[in-house]
């Protein structure tokens, strides 16, 4: 397989008023904001999100607190006054907004107090178009595609790196869920597109190889978000672009395969420890492979599906063990792929849809994989033929799939998978058609979906899925 950079940028050719209700024992009578908390009782808030002017929505907890809260702004927070014992449930129920209706739902509105504020009580409601939506929320500072998004421990998410009409990219901007505006961040010290990024147990991100104006990269370097500055680590072994970055159980990173300076896939792995800032070589995988899947299965293993190799387009797949450093081969996919996407479900088994087959088309065809057994099954297939799209795996269990590129071009349309049924239904399209994008999962369960390739150019727009 050899691989021209140029051409990885494109593919082959009411409510409501809310009712805050405790159950299993009463909640501590409601208090003044300057009354000093019991030691033993807990408070309950959240943030409200996406409330159009005009609208407002009172908050009800226990019957005994009211909050009114009216659109002023993107975000609202909301701490009720009344404190939920310890071991208290709490359930967030909504209704119907004044004056209009808006359709509005809520993340993490269910739970029991653990010795701990709630904090994490997210209302969001939809905008024009209501649910099962995408919206445009505003543009990136700069067009980008073949980026990185990342989300990081303070909720807002950083994009770093890409290519636009200009070149490689440096540049580096952070999205804020409250305000939904972007701010210039750190630069990258390495203009880079094509590279992964990964949030590290420490909290900072580390950014490895990629593509640049020198070619592929070895370097790697972190994004420190208590300073919003960029430093070196140790490099990589091996340059290399188009590779996978999976975080194991034991807080080291795992790079595989990708492609290496003579325009070649590769076999060769390596393992990056955040404690000492530099990477060692591990084992090898047993097939070299590019715009491959790498996905941390419960167990601890990470599985590696298709991709592009030495003898063309892949259906083979195999698992490393990080307490031997091995790879082994596994049952092989029913369809070779590459430009594809694999997603963990909630029932620890990993789906397989979409990408490039061997006819060099978009095809639709989806699997799982089941790890109990090593064996891939036929499961349904997407309702459009895609590749270079995001996959998504949403707060209910079901996976959003949305964009890319198919026989009728750059594509907006997105689709639903149950896992329960084994089948897609489409929901709501993008509001721009796009590929090379990407696809961020917000803790108040909306998606946030940045840049990418559209018709004619890298795009800047934003979007958000509801």
């Amino acid at each position: 397989m050899k691989i021209i950079l140029a051409n990885l940028i494109r593919s082959a050719l009411p409510l409501s008023v809310l009712f805050l209700v405790a159950c299993g024992g009463g909640g501590g009578s409601a208090t003044s904001a300057a009354a000093t908390t019991p030691a033993v009782t807990y408070s309950v808030g959240g943030t409200l999100t996406g409330l159009a002017v005009g609208n407002a929505l009172t908050l009800t907890n226990n019957g005994t607190d009211n909050l009114t809260l009216n659109a002023s702004g993107v975000s609202q927070a909301f701490t009720f006054a009344t404190q939920l014992a310890n071991g208290t449930a709490y359930n967030l129920s909504l209704a119907t907004t004044t004056p209009s209706v808006q359709p509005c739902t809520s993340t993490y509105g269910a739970g029991t107090i653990n010795a701990a504020n709630v904090t994490n009580l997210n209302v969001f409601c939809g905008l024009a178009g209501g649910t099962s939506t995408f919206t445009g929320v505003g543009s990136l500072l700069a067009a980008r595609d073949l980026h990185t998004a990342t989300l990081l421990p303070n909720g807002k998410v950083l994009v770093s790196g890409g290519y636009t009409a200009a070149g490689y990219l440096a540049s580096a901007e952070l999205y804020e869920p409250t305000t939904g505006t972007w701010s210039a961040t750190g630069s990258l010290t390495t203009a880079r597109a094509s590279h992964t990024a990964t949030l590290l147990p420490n909290g900072k991100v580390l950014v490895s190889g990629g593509a640049g104006v020198a070619g592929y990269l070895a370097s790697a370097e972190l994004y420190d978000p208590a300073t919003g500055t960029w430093s070196a680590t140790g490099s990589l072994t091996t340059a290399r672009a188009l590779h996978t970055a999976t975080l194991l159980p034991n807080g080291k990173m795992l790079v595989s395969g990708g492609v290496g300076s003579t325009n070649i896939a590769l076999a060769s792995a390596e393992l990056y420890d955040p404690a000492t800032g530099t990477w060692t070589t591990t084992g090898s995988l047993t097939a070299a492979r590019a715009f491959h899947t790498a996905t941390l299965l419960p167990n601890g293993k990470v599985l590696a599906s298709c991709g592009d190799g030495a003898t063309g387009y892949l259906a083979g797949a195999e698992l490393y063990d990080p307490a031997t450093g091995a790879w082994t081969v596994t049952g092989s996919l029913a369809t070779a792929r590459y430009y594809h996407t694999a997603t963990l479900l909630p029932n620890g088994k990993v789906l397989v849809a979409g990408g490039m087959g061997t006819t060099n088309a978009a095809i639709a065809s989806a699997e799982l994989y089941d790890p109990a057994t090593g064996a891939w099954t036929v499961t349904g297939s997407l309702v459009a033929a895609r590749e270079l799209y995001t996959a998504t795996l949403l707060p209910n269990g079901k996976v959003l799939v949305g964009g890319g590129y198919g026989a009728t071009g750059y594509l907006a349309s997105a689709e639903l998978y149950d896992s329960a049924t084994g089948a897609w239904t489409s929901t709501g399209p993008l509001t721009v058609a796009r590929d090379n994008d990407t696809a961020t999962l917000l803790p108040n369960g909306k998606v946030l979906v940045s840049g990418g390739y559209g018709t004619t150019a890298q795009l800047a727009s934003v979007e958000l899925y509801f």
